[in-house]
């Protein structure tokens, strides 16, 4: 997101780290998740060369953007110059909610080269050992499958799928592809026929 600040506002949010910013229109400092609870835990703090912008670095509680998007920026320029007819609000919070965790994958990949402390985390774990990593790619399909077979809820299918993606999006890091390779292979097929893309892979293979 962006904000103004002033001098009071970068010093709250040394205190108290959060993300505090100042309201021109109402004179006063605000802090952001004062009424919607969605604070952004600040961890640092950088300055551009010309000192007259700032970026706060964070984790926040929740959705940073009054729309209940991740981010304020998933408007892309080319959606207002050519609207997509289909693209959804739904769509775009989606592909942000993708893009985020990929960022937290690829930024606990590169912790792996600091130094260890304490017990790592699930994802490390995962990064560490391909074996396991590939075991719980082929659980959560699995039981994603269940799912369909013993007629579970809606809500069931939903968390296993969420585990699906989670878990191959972790061997997608450790192969160093992108969510948008991925996304692009899907877009290209989109202009296929199912049978035409299976025949181009085969000819390929």
């Amino acid at each position: 997101m962006q904000g103004f600040v002033n001098r009071d506002a970068v010093a709250k949010t040394i205190s108290s780290r959060k993300a505090t910013f100042y309201s021109r229109s109402r004179s006063t400092l605000w802090t952001k998740g004062e009424t919607s609870m969605n604070f952004i835990n600040i961890h640092d703090i950088f300055i551009d060369c010309d000192r007259d912008s700032i970026i706060y670095l964070g984790k926040p509680d929740g959705p940073t953007c009054h729309t209940g998007a991740e981010t304020c920026y998933y408007t892309r320029v080319s959606d207002l110059l050519e609207p997509p007819e289909t693209e959804t609000q739904g769509d775009k919070l989606a592909e942000t909610t993708l893009y985020s965790l990929e960022s937290t994958i690829s930024q606990r990949k590169a912790e792996l080269e600091l130094p260890q402390n304490g017990k790592p985390s699930w994802t490390k774990r995962l990064l560490l050992n391909s074996d396991l990593l590939c075991s719980k790619v082929r659980e959560e399909a699995d039981e994603l499958c269940r799912t369909l077979e013993e007629n579970e809820d809606k809500s069931r299918t939903a968390s296993e799928m969420a585990d699906v993606l989670y878990h191959a999006m972790v061997l997608l890091a450790l192969k160093d592809v992108k969510m948008e390779d991925v996304l692009q292979v899907l877009r290209k097929r989109f202009s296929q026929s199912g049978i035409e893309e299976k025949k181009i892979r085969v000819s390929q293979g």
